[in-house]
Formats: C-alpha cells, structure tokens, sequence
C-alpha cells in the first residue's frame, strides 16, 4: 500500500520526462503529496538532441511546471544528470545533485522518499537508492513517451492533428509546448533522424533474432589533442564522434580499427607507428548506448605524447575532421554522437 502521508522531508522522482506525460505528472504530484519539496531527477541532460532524446533538460522542466498548478511550481525542485553508462557512479552523481539543490533550499534531508513504478528492465536503477524509501506507484494505462514522439516526428502534416489521439495521455500544456517546438529546426532535424532510424530497424525486423552490431572505434591523441570527425551522415549527422565504424568478417578488431581509420582521417602516421603507440582497447556494450540497435564497440587508445600533430583528411562518411584540445572537450558535451563523450573521458579522464 502506497503511504501518502507528508512524513518525509523530500521526495524524489527519476526519469527521462521525454516529453512529459500524464504517467509522469502522476509520480510528480505523489511526490509533492507526501513531501514538501519534490525533486525532479532529470536523466540524459547534457547530451546531443536525438529522437529518443530531443528536449533539453530546460525545456523538460518548463514542460513539468507548466503542468502543474502555480502553487506546486515553488516546491518543484531540478537536478540535470548525465548518461554515464556507469550505475553506480550515476547513482552517486544522483544523490549528490539531490543533496545540493535540498541543501541550497536550507532543507535538512533526513528522511527522504523515492517515488516511481516499474515499467520494465530498464526501470531497475530505483534499487540504487537503499537509503531512500521507495514508494510505489502503479503505471499509468496511458501511450508513453515513445508514442509522444512517434506521433510528433512522424506526423507528415499538421502536428496537433498528429499529437490529438494523444490528448489524454498530455496535459494541455504539455501539448501546447509540443506544437509550438515543432516549428522549430531542431524539430524537422530530429524527424529526419527518427525517419532514418525507423527505416534502419525495419530493415533487420525480419532477422530471425534480434541482431548484435559489432564496432570499432580509435582514439587518437598527440601533445594533448584528440582527433574527432563530423559526422556526415545519420545518424548523428553533424555531431562530434571518434572515427570508427563496422568490423568486417575477416577483420581482427585491430585490423578493422586501422582500416576505419584509414579510411575516415587518412591520418598520416604508418602502421607500425599506430601499433607501438597504442596503449588499450575496451569494450563498450551498454544495451542503450546507440539508438541503431545493440551495438557493442572496441574502442582503442592510441597516444603520441608529443611532437607536430599529424596530417589527416576527411575522407568516408566523415564530413570534416579536427584536432582538438582535450581541455575543451568537456564544453563540448552536447556535441557528441552516441556515447564517444564517454568513450573519450574514459580513456583521457577529463571530467571530475
């Protein structure tokens, strides 16, 4: 039974909130019911606009306000977390950014509620809080997120018609804030994504099992930079992104990462160069960190301390390619395609 009492100090709720709906309106205001401050987690904030995740973590909390009354906004509180594909270390940056925003409202945290349902797998990470209680709440019988966005970058004429059969899973305003984003660029970027994207799994919807992509990725630095390309195709088109791509059936995943690279940068150093300076590869499989599919990647380092940076060209798929800084990477946080944000501060260690 789900105690509803305003026993606890604050209360918490997680979630993507892309966009909001009337399921996640629910967990706000059971929230703000047994609490008098509600802290609204807000997940993959500092990334690329994609079509799993087009709405900034601004817009995500103007949309969470809007819907609720104006005497419920002042107990509203917002705390932007990143996608780390890391559990444990996500968790710890959770109930950090919990404590501070309580801590700057003067809110002694003592007993603390955590309020959500479990939709399915995904929703397991409301186990990383033991020292919160969590209060459980059945699921809305509503179209969720996905179908929000289906509807929005699928419609192909006008978009409140579109969103209509919608209507009882948004608040209005909700509805509202969606069409009047819809006339914005980034709206007509990301439906050409989600056109793609549908396309691409259609594609291997008749594989008798779901398929497993199996990637390379190289991370090439010298005297402090790192070589990135620009994406020139979907997905991610004009995103940041270490060059990399499939491995072939005949490749060992060093062949096929200097092959990629060869064939994206042109990078002017020989092979024995690359091998002498390469220091690690790691794997990278986490379930969601590309919206192709399953994509599991081998990532490879390979660092030249110093000396000229060496000569590269954009070449394949890669509409431009940059030496950068390394020290200006974490700007540039939502720039990046997939998870190579990570995949580079895992290897250079430039985010705290």
């Amino acid at each position: 039974m789900t105690d509803t009492s305003p026993s606890f100090d604050a209360a918490v709720c997680i979630g993507r909130f892309q966009p909001p709906h009337r399921g996640h309106l629910a967990l706000v205001q059971q929230a703000l019911a047994v609490a008098p401050w509600a802290v609204v987690v807000l997940g993959s904030a500092f990334q690329a606009r994609t079509p799993k995740n087009p709405f900034s973590w601004p817009e995500r909390a103007e949309m969470i306000r809007g819907a609720l009354p104006e005497s419920d906004r002042a107990r509203l509180l917002f705390v932007p977390v990143r996608d780390v594909y890391d559990e444990p270390r996500w968790a710890r940056s959770v109930r950090d950014g919990v404590a501070a925003v309580l801590q700057a409202q003067g809110v002694e945290a003592r007993s603390v509620a955590l309020v959500g349902h479990f939709k399915d797998p995904t929703s397991e990470y409301l186990h990383a809080f033991p020292q919160w209680r969590l209060q459980r709440l059945a699921r809305v019988d509503a179209p969720d997120g996905t179908a929000v966005r289906d509807a929005l970058f699928g419609a192909t004429g006008d978009i409140a018609a579109a969103l209509m059969p919608l209507a009882a899973a948004l608040p209005d305003s909700t509805r509202a804030f969606l069409q009047a984003w819809s006339l914005r660029p980034e709206c007509a970027t990301m439906a050409l994504e989600w056109r793609m994207l549908r396309d691409y799994h259609a594609a291997w919807s008749v594989a008798p099992y779901p398929p497993v992509f199996v990637t390379v990725d190289a991370v090439v630095t010298c005297a402090r930079h790192v070589l990135l390309i620009e994406r020139g195709q979907s997905p991610g088109k004009g995103l940041l992104a270490v060059p990399g791509g499939f491995i072939e059936q005949r490749e060992t995943v060093m062949q096929s990462t200097l092959r990629e690279l060869e064939e994206e940068t042109a990078l002017a150093v020989a092979p024995e160069a690359l091998h002498q300076a390469w220091r690690r590869t790691t794997v990278f499989d986490h379930p969601d960190r590309s919206q192709r599919g399953r994509m599991i990647t081998h990532a490879s380092w390979f660092e030249f301390a110093d000396g000229p940076l060496p000569a590269a060209r954009a070449g394949d798929d890669a509409a431009s390619l940059r030496w950068w800084p390394i020290e200006q990477l974490p700007a540039l946080e939502d720039r990046f395609h997939d998870d190579h944000f990570h995949i580079l501060d895992h290897f250079l260690a430039f985010m705290p």
